[in-house]
C-alpha cells in the first residue's frame, strides 16, 4: 500500500501548496476509488474465470464497511458545509475523522469492542 500511497501523498502535497487543494483532495479520493473499484475487482474475475474460490473470512468486516461509507458521508458534509474550499478547518476534520476510525478499527482488530453483527 506504501508503494501507492506516497506518492500520492506528496503529489497531494505539492499541488496543494501551489494552491490547487481541489486537486489535492480529488487526487487521494480518485486513487482510493480507483483501487476499490478496479483493483479489487481483477482478482475475483480472474478467481472467477479459473473456477478457483476466495474465501474472505474477517471478523468486523461489514462494520468495518459500514463506518468507511459513513466516514464518506461525513467528509461529504464536511466539505460542504466548508463550502467546498480546502481551509483549515476542513484539513482539521478530515485528520480527526480519519483519527476516530483508525482507533476504532484498532480496538476492533485488538477485540476490546466487538461487531454487532459478528457471529459469535
Amino acid at each position: 500500500a506504501a508503494g501507492t500511497s506516497v506518492p500520492d501523498l506528496i503529489t497531494s502535497v505539492i499541488v496543494a501548496r501551489k494552491g490547487l487543494g481541489d486537486m489535492a483532495v480529488s487526487s487521494s479520493l480518485g486513487s482510493n476509488l480507483f483501487d476499490i473499484c478496479v483493483g479489487l475487482p481483477i482478482p475475483w474475475l480472474i478467481s472467477l474465470a479459473t473456477g478457483e474460490e476466495i474465501k474472505v473470512d474477517a471478523q468486523g468486516m461489514f462494520c468495518s464497511v459500514l463506518m468507511l461509507f459513513g466516514m464518506l458521508i461525513a467528509i461529504i458534509v464536511i466539505i460542504a458545509i466548508c463550502k467546498w474550499k480546502m481551509t483549515k478547518t476542513l484539513g482539521l476534520s478530515m485528520s480527526m475523522s480519519y483519527f476516530v476510525y483508525l482507533a476504532i478499527a484498532l480496538c476492533m482488530g485488538l477485540e476490546l469492542i466487538s461487531c454487532i453483527f459478528d457471529k459469535k
